[in-house]
């Protein structure tokens, strides 16, 4: 696999798409961070879709982008109801793939993101070097500096035992199929990148298809990134693109800031939906099975070693509902 070994403009388009609701600073901050590579790179658009804000979000948006002065290379879309992520994402990317020059790459963008320099561009230079890599994310931080995880395995009926038991000898049984990978300093093949700055090839979008609204948030990029893998595409983590990523800014449920909140019934949805819709339901049931049985493994062991309990209220409880006791359902 080779790797770019220039930052220089090269000849491609990227739409960067952001969707927004109810969160106009964040997206105001995340176009300010990407005034730069506006600047550096005349084939860079940026499209934000409001999901029915309410609030006033579009107009402010639109007029940072007027003060910004990019022109027609900004646009807000008004998408009207809050549908989620890949409602958003498809409302901001869908008339750019239908216009007469559509863009080369899309990247997709969460508002909670402040985009370093030259990041783009990397993940550009990459793709343009090696055709056949479909998808790429960024080195994701906190804005600290620490790293942020960012690319992952497929999830799996072990990767489910491994995460929710937590035992030091389980996960080292189970290695090969922990989600979570260890981070190199050089380009790596993974299996999915996370959303929040992810690069698509149009290639990619134009033989698979754009995001499955199914999902209202969570899981939607590794489906997609699995879609993408089984019609011949690969996904690569490249750390010189730098992403700094206020987590869980813009839903709550991964912000390590502050006390964890109940795990919303859209995550079991997506979830749910993930396991079924791409392994079946004998596969979703033994996933189901075995995040029970560690999970109450580590349950037991949490209260007889008294660590403290730093998961979600009721998350137990809530899976079993979710997964056993309610007919499956997407949305808020």
């Amino acid at each position: 696999m080779n790797t770019p070994t220039t930052s220089s403009a090269a000849p491609a388009s990227v739409l960067v798409a952001i969707v927004n609701w109810r969160e106009a600073d964040l997206t105001i901050g995340a176009l300010r961070a990407l005034d730069g590579e506006m600047q550096k790179m005349p084939g860079l658009r940026v499209t934000v879709a409001d999901n029915g804000s309410g609030d006033g979000s579009d107009e402010r948006i639109r007029a940072e982008m007027n003060r910004l002065n990019w022109g027609d290379r900004g646009n807000v879309v008004q998408v009207g109801r809050n549908g989620g992520f890949s409602v958003g994402n498809n409302a901001a990317v869908r008339p750019a793939l239908k216009s007469p020059n559509p863009p080369d790459f899309v990247f997709l963008l969460n508002p909670d993101t402040i985009v370093q320099p030259g990041a783009i561009q990397t993940l550009v230079d990459f793709m343009l070097e090696n055709p056949k890599v479909g998808l790429t994310g960024s080195h994701m931080k906190y804005p600290d500096g620490r790293t942020q995880l960012s690319s992952f395995r497929f999830h799996s009926v072990f990767s489910e035992l491994e995460n929710s038991m937590r035992l030091g000898i389980v996960s080292k049984l189970l290695n090969r199929w922990k989600v979570v990978i260890p981070l190199p300093n050089e380009p790596v093949q993974v299996d999915w990148v996370g959303g929040a700055a992810m690069m698509i090839r149009r290639e990619v979008i134009d033989q698979i298809g754009l995001l499955d609204e199914t999902y209202f948030i969570y899981y939607e990029e590794t489906e997609y990134c699995l879609r993408a893998r089984r019609a011949g595409w690969s996904s690569w983590y490249v750390p010189a693109s730098v992403v700094v990523h206020l987590e869980g800014q813009n839903t709550g449920v991964s912000d390590r800031k502050k006390a964890p909140k109940r795990r919303p019934p859209y995550w079991f949805a997506s979830r749910r939906y993930y396991f079924v819709s791409n392994h079946g339901w004998l596969t979703a049931l033994a996933a189901d099975l075995a995040w029970c049985f560690g999970f109450a493994t580590y349950r037991i062991r949490q209260f007889v070693q008294r660590k403290p309990d730093t998961d979600p209220p009721y998350f137990l409880r809530d899976f079993i509902r979710h997964n056993f006791l309610t007919p499956p359902r997407q949305g808020r």
